[in-house]
């Protein structure tokens, strides 16, 4: 699916599916996902033996980075709904979480990240302030078990 160009895409045309049955209906869009990464650790060893000076780096397990999503409340109540079932233990309710990048016609994901078996950690309303002007925001928290490229 990863659609390759000379010149880089914008980063402001992407959709989040939270794999709640609206596949091209988002129950709406997200401002900002941030930190989608991985990370693969390495054991360092060497044997008491070995003639070289030296440690063997030695592949070790795979991290996924928690990823944080903001939006503005629009009065749904489906990321609530998510956190209430995670928080009473049911692992029915891990998602498998998918964030495309479009390209600037709208007309194709040229990129997706697939977040495996994600689940809410953290949310946050606010903050609400009665002299300011901005747009009233939620901030979610996932993680997730394994991150997905195509």
């Amino acid at each position: 699916m990863a659609v390759q160009r000379e010149r880089p895409y914008v980063q402001f045309n992407f959709v989040v599916n939270l794999n709640d049955g609206n596949e091209r209906v988002p129950v709406g869009g997200f401002q900002e996902v941030s930190n989608v990464g991985m990370e693969v650790t390495v054991a360092e060893y060497r044997n008491g033996n070995s003639r070289e000076n030296s440690v063997q780096k030695i592949t070790g397990l795979n991290k996924a980075t928690d990823v944080t999503m903001k939006r503005g409340v629009i009065g749904s109540l489906n990321l609530y709904e998510w956190l209430h079932a995670i928080r009473n233990g049911d692992q029915a309710a891990y998602k498998d979480v998918t964030i495309e990048l479009w390209d600037e016609s709208h007309g194709q994901a040229v990129q997706t990240w697939r977040l495996k078996r994600a689940r809410i950690i953290k949310h946050v309303s606010g903050p609400f302030n009665a002299k300011g002007t901005d747009v009233a925001m939620e901030e979610l928290t996932l993680a997730y078990e394994r991150l997905e490229m195509e």
